[in-house]
C-alpha cells in the first residue's frame, strides 16, 4: 500500500531551504558511571526500539515533475550506523564546547535521500558526562501516529523493558508508473488539492502552506496573525544557513513559588522572565525601547497541569496563540500581570488553536510536543510575530537511556524563515530548560541574552520577596 505524506506533511517538507532546515531536536545530557553510556549499547538499544516508530526507518519519495504528493517508502538500503553516529570533543569538553558542536548540526540539513533523522552520542565532555542529541524533521513527527524517536529510547527506569526481536524486511518501492497514475486519478478526483501539491512542488509556498495548515484543523485556526504585521524588531532579518545555541536552566520550584504569590500559571511565569530577558537584550543593543514597546510571539505551548506533576496529561491543555509581550514595561511585577491578563483573554478566544490530537500523548513526550509546535508556526504569516516560544512539559522523575541517568533535557528548535531567535523550554526533574536556537549573523550574542534570562528571573524573584 502506497502512503502519501499528507498535504501538512508535504507542506513542511518542500518548505525547507538551506536557511532554513525543517527539524526539531533534543540534547540529553548524563553523567555516566565508568562503565556507562556507549555507543555499541546505543545501537543496539535503538536496533531494538526502532520497530516502535516505523517512520524511522522510511524515507520521503517524489513524485516525477511535482504531479503528486511525495510518498514514504520503506529504506531498502536502511543503515542504522549512518542515522546512529559517534562524535567526541576534546577532553574534558566543556558546555560551550558542547553547544558549538550542536550549533554546527543543527545548521546542517537531513540527506533526503535517507530516512529524515540524525542521533549523535557526544564523548569527552568534562566530569565523566556524555551527551545524546536527536534531531528529526518535521515532516516525520505528526503526535499521533509517528512519535519523535526520544519517547522510546528514554526509559523511567534504569533497567530498559526487553523487547522481541523482529525480522523487518522492507516493502518494495511502487514503481514509477504507479505514482504517476496514482497522481493523475488525484488530478481527477480532487484537482484542488492536487493544485495544491503542485504549487507546493514548484516552492509556491508563500499562499499554499497556510491553506493546507488550515485544511488540516488540527493543528491551525483562522489566521488572525496574518492581517495583523509584527512590530518592527532586530530579531526579524534575513538569516543565513549557519547557527548558534545556547541554554539556561532553572529550579522549576522557583517558578512555583511566583505563580503560587500572584495566582498565575507556571507558563506565565516563564513568559515573564523571557519578557524580560528580551527587555534587557534590547537595551543591551541600544535598541530603543519606550513604555509601549512589544515583541510579538507565537506561542505553542503545553500548560502545566498543578494536579500532575509529571506533566503526562498536559497534551489535553495545549494551545497556540500570538501574544504581544510588554518588554517596554520596567516593572517585573506589572510584566508578569499583563503576560497572566493576556494568556487568560488568548485562552479564552477564537485565537487560541486546539490541538486534540495531543490527547494520546503520555510519557516523555516533550520533543513530539516541540516538533508540533514548530508545525504551528510554519503554518502562520512570518510576518504575524517575531519569534517562536514552545513550551513542553516533561516528566518529573529521572528518565534513563542504557541504564545510565539523563540529568539535563535541552530542546533544540528550529528557526522560523527571516527570524533571528527561536526558543524553547522543557521541565524535567525538578527543572526547567530552555534551549535558544539563533541565527549566528544577527544575533552572536545569543549567550548574553541567555545569562539575561537568569537575571530576569531573579529580578523577578527580589521584587516578590
Amino acid at each position: 500500500m502506497v502512503r502519501k505524506l499528507s498535504n501538512l506533511d508535504a507542506a513542511f517538507y518542500y518548505l525547507e531551504d538551506s536557511t532554513t532546515p525543517m527539524h526539531v531536536g533534543t540534547l540529553a545530557v548524563f553523567r555516566t558511571p565508568q562503565d556507562g553510556l556507549e555507543y555499541d549499547a546505543l545501537l543496539d538499544l535503538v536496533e531494538q526500539r526502532i520497530s516502535l516508530v516505523p517512520r524511522y526507518r522510511q524515507r520521503v519519495r517524489e513524485v516525477a515533475r511535482g504531479l503528486g504528493r511525495p510518498v514514504w517508502v520503506d529504506d531498502a538500503d536502511f543503515d542504522i550506523t549512518y542515522h546512529v553516529r559517534r562524535s567526541a570533543l576534546p577532553r574534558p569538553g566543556d558546555d560551550n564546547q558542547l553547544h558549538d558542536l550542536i550549533a554546527r548540526l543543527v545548521s546542517r540539513p537531513l540527506d533526503r535521500t535517507r530516512p529524515l533523522w540524525e542521533m549523535y552520542l557526544v564523548e569527552g565532555l568534562s566530569e565523566g558526562r556524555a551527551a545524546i542529541f536527536i534531531k528529526s524533521h518535521e515532516a516525520l513527527v505528526d503526535g499521533v501516529e509517528n512519535m519523535e524517536i526520544g519517547q522510546v529510547i528514554f526509559d523511567r527506569k534504569p533497567r530498559e523493558a526487553e523487547l522481541t526481536d523482529e525480522l523487518w524486511m522492507p516493502e518494495r518501492e511502487p514503481s514509477e508508473a504507479r505514482l504517476l497514475a496514482g497522481a493523475v486519478m488525484d488530478l481527477v478526483s480532487r484537482p484542488r488539492d492536487a493544485a495544491e501539491t503542485m504549487r507546493l512542488a514548484t516552492k509556491d509556498v508563500s499562499t499554499t502552506v497556510t491553506k493546507v495548515a488550515q485544511g488540516a484543523g488540527r493543528i491551525a485556526s483562522a489566521v488572525w496573525s496574518a492581517a495583523n504585521t509584527a512590530p518592527t524588531s532586530p530579531l526579524n532579518v534575513t538569516i543565513s544557513r549557519n547557527r548558534r545555541f545556547a541554554v539556561a536552566a532553572a529550579m522549576l520550584s522557583d517558578f512555583r513559588r511566583i505563580r503560587a504569590r500572584y495566582g498565575c500559571t507556571v507558563n506565565d511565569v516563564v513568559l515573564s522572565v523571557i519578557t524580560g530577558a528580551l527587555r534587557n537584550w534590547l537595551v543591551s543593543r541600544g535598541e530603543p525601547v519606550s513604555a509601549s514597546t512589544t515583541v510579538r510571539a507565537l506561542v505553542p505551548m503545553a500548560v502545566y497541569l498543578e494536579g500532575a506533576p509529571d506533566g503526562a496529561d498536559a497534551g489535553k491543555k495545549l494551545s497556540s496563540f500570538i501574544l504581544d509581550l510588554p518588554v517596554g514595561e520596567a516593572n517585573p511585577v506589572v510584566r508578569l500581570s499583563q503576560v497572566a491578563h493576556a494568556t487568560e483573554v488568548h485562552s479564552t478566544s477564537g485565537r487560541s488553536v486546539g490541538a486534540g490530537t495531543l490527547v494520546q500523548l503520555s510519557g516523555f513526550a516533550p520533543a513530539t510536543l516541540h516538533a508540533l509546535g514548530a508545525r504551528v508556526a510554519s503554518s502562520y504569516s512570518q510576518r504575524g510575530f517575531n519569534l517562536m516560544i514552545t513550551n513542553a512539559p516533561g516528566p518529573q522523575s529521572p528518565l534513563f537511556s542504557g541504564g545510565v541517568q539523563m540529568t539535563e533535557m535541552y530542546p533544540v528548535p528550529p528557526l522560523v524563515k527571516n527570524q533571528a531567535l527561536s526558543i524553547a523550554v522543557t521541565s524535567y526533574d525538578g527543572r526547567i530548560y530552555f534551549g535558544f536556537n539563533a541565527d549566528r549573523g544577527a544575533m552572536p550574542d545569543v549567550d548574553v541574552f541567555a545569562a539575561m534570562l537568569g537575571e530576569s528571573l531573579e529580578e523577578l524573584q527580589e521584587a516578590c520577596s
